[in-house]
Formats: C-alpha cells, sequence, structure tokens
C-alpha cells in the first residue's frame, strides 16, 4: 500500500508565477545553447499497447578511476580497448525512460538539472522532442536517488519541473537519504550527494508515495529491490499485454565491464560486493527470458537486452 497519498499541488496564482519563470529559463536556455546541444529521442518501441520511450538528459564526464578502480588490470583493460573506452575518462550516456499509456505519462528519474554538470541536464529539451510537456507528466518514479536522477526535480528557481506530477519513492531509498546520518557517514566523496538529496525531497515531502519490493505502484508498474548501488535502488517492470520490460536505473552501469564481469566490484556502487551480487542474478534473469532492458547510463539510448556469452554476457542495442 502506498503510504503518502499527493496533496493539491499548489495556488492557482503560485503555479501560474512558476511556470512562467520556468518557460523564461527555458527559452533563455535555448536561445543560448541551441546550436550545441541538439533535442533528442534517442530510443523508442511499443510494448503492448504502451510507447516506452528513452530521452537524453545529456551525458556525465567522469575519472575512469570512478568505475573501474580495484577490477582487476590487465582483464580490465582488454574489456575496455574491446569496447573503445578510454580508461582514464568516460561519457555515459544519460538515458531517462519515458512510459506512456492511454492514461498515463511517466519519467523514471528526473536527470540532473542545470547544476551537477554542464554536459547533463537536456531532459526538459528532449521531452519537448517527445511532444511531452512539463505538466503533462502524471508520475515520476525514481530509480534512487544519486544526483543525475534526482537533481532535474527543481529548476533554478527552487519549484517543481513537473507541477502536476506524482512522486513515488521506495521506502528504503528515501529513508536512507532522508537521514541526516546519511551525509555524515557516506564519505566526503559522495556528502554532496547526500545534502543535495535532502534539499530535493524537502520539496516533495508532503507529496511523495513509498513503497516496497514487489508492489504494483501503478497500473502495468511493479517495483523489485535491486540493492548495491544504493541502499534502496529499485528497478521497475513494466507490462502490456504480454509484453514486457525492465527499467534497471544504475543496477547495471555499464554496457562494458558490468556485462562481461557482473561479478566485479564496481567502485561507481555504494555497496560494491551487494552490487555485484544483484548485478549478477538480474543479468541472469534478463538473458535467460530475453527481456528487453532500459539502463540509464547504457549506450546507444540504453534500451536493448542482454545475452549470455562463454565468460560473461553482452549487450544488444534494441
Amino acid at each position: 500500500m502506498f503510504r503518502s497519498p499527493a496533496r493539491p499541488i499548489t495556488s492557482p496564482h503560485r503555479l501560474s508565477g512558476a511556470l512562467s519563470r520556468r518557460q523564461l529559463l527555458r527559452s533563455a536556455a535555448a536561445a543560448s545553447l541551441a546550436p550545441l546541444l541538439p533535442q533528442r529521442l534517442v530510443a523508442e518501441t511499443a510494448i503492448g499497447s504502451a510507447r516506452l520511450t528513452t530521452v537524453s538528459d545529456g551525458n556525465l564526464v567522469l575519472p575512469g578511476s570512478f568505475l573501474f578502480a580495484g577490477m582487476p588490470e590487465e582483464e580490465l583493460a582488454q574489456i575496455l580497448a574491446a569496447h573503445h573506452v578510454d580508461p582514464a575518462r568516460v561519457t555515459p550516456e544519460c538515458n531517462v525512460t519515458l512510459w506512456q499509456d492511454e492514461t498515463q505519462t511517466v519519467l523514471f528519474d528526473v536527470g540532473s538539472g542545470s547544476t551537477f554538470m554542464e554536459s547533463a541536464g537536456l531532459l526538459l529539451d528532449s521531452l519537448d522532442a517527445a511532444g511531452v510537456a512539463p505538466d503533462e507528466v502524471t508520475a515520476i518514479v525514481f530509480t534512487h536517488a544519486h544526483p543525475d536522477h534526482l537533481w532535474g526535480l527543481l529548476d533554478d528557481f527552487d519549484d517543481l519541473v513537473f507541477p502536476q506530477a506524482r512522486y513515488l519513492m521506495g521506502q528504503q531509498e528515501w529513508d536512507y537519504w532522508w537521514d541526516p546520518e546519511t551525509a555524515r557517514t557516506i564519505g566526503t566523496a559522495r556528502q554532496a550527494f547526500a545534502v543535495g538529496a535532502r534539499r530535493r525531497m524537502e520539496m516533495i515531502e508532503d507529496r511523495i508515495e513509498r513503497f516496497g519490493d514487489g508492489e504494483e505502484i501503478l497500473p502495468g508498474v511493479a517495483a523489485m529491490l535491486t540493492p548495491g548501488h544504493t541502499p534502496g535502488h529499485m528497478s521497475f517492470e513494466l507490462r502490456s499485454g504480454s509484453e514486457a520490460a525492465m527499467v534497471i536505473g544504475d543496477a547495471i552501469g555499464n554496457d562494458h565491464v558490468a556485462f562481461a564481469r557482473p561479478g566485479w566490484e564496481a567502485n561507481s556502487d555504494q555497496d560494491p560486493t551487494r552490487g555485484a551480487q544483484t548485478r549478477s542474478a538480474l543479468m541472469d534473469r534478463l538473458a535467460q527470458e530475453q527481456m528487453l532492458l532500459i539502463g540509464f547510463h547504457l549506450s546507444q539510448g540504453g534500451m536493448g537486452r542482454a545475452e549470455k556469452t562463454q565468460d560473461g554476457y553482452r549487450f544488444i542495442p534494441a
């Protein structure tokens, strides 16, 4: 059962002002960045009578050590070379999942907004290219609360970017980031993640709907706990008719090492041991069932399938 039903959004006067400021901000951004940042629909398919699309929030720019520190160096080098990945610098895509059926327009995560990385924060332009206005989004479902998945919740005026939406997050994930102890114990490298998450969560505290593992949180959307990357990370199985797909967030964080060696511990996971266990089990299921998967940081739009190989798996883009 959901624990916190949504409340009325705000007064019409305040909503009108917020939208005006958002529109002004987007117009200014478009005028200055349009030549550099193309609007993108990355991948699209039908699942039963529903439409599944990934829309780009840009990409991250990270040191290779953020992902690869501690992995077996010689074998790692071979895998990265085969995939033409620079071991010193990685630029993973940020693919936000858009799920539309007869009654719902659902986003899984909201990207990073304008304050995390200059190379990211393009979600609103990409949604515009998809013909979806922010106030048409009926629900926001969070896989987890890292900056590139949560910080796009607010615009530069601290107004909600998606004012009409319901907001849903796993109970365990919410509790972890809401706890003031998290900022003190998460470590200096991720401390800003905790502070930024708490600030944004405070803006939706009275509207958030929290759920547990295995619950059907929206029609055709079931939650599945996939912990390790964060303590309460969730994936979501989407079903329409006899067809299904799975939104995996960062449970499988890339389409090279994570597929070739899912059992290797990844430095980007907050709990590397549990993350490897989750990734291995998830990969096995996805490959056996040949279920379409959507990964936030996978290449070519993040949509594809897992295929078993002799000594691991490989990603087959849709």
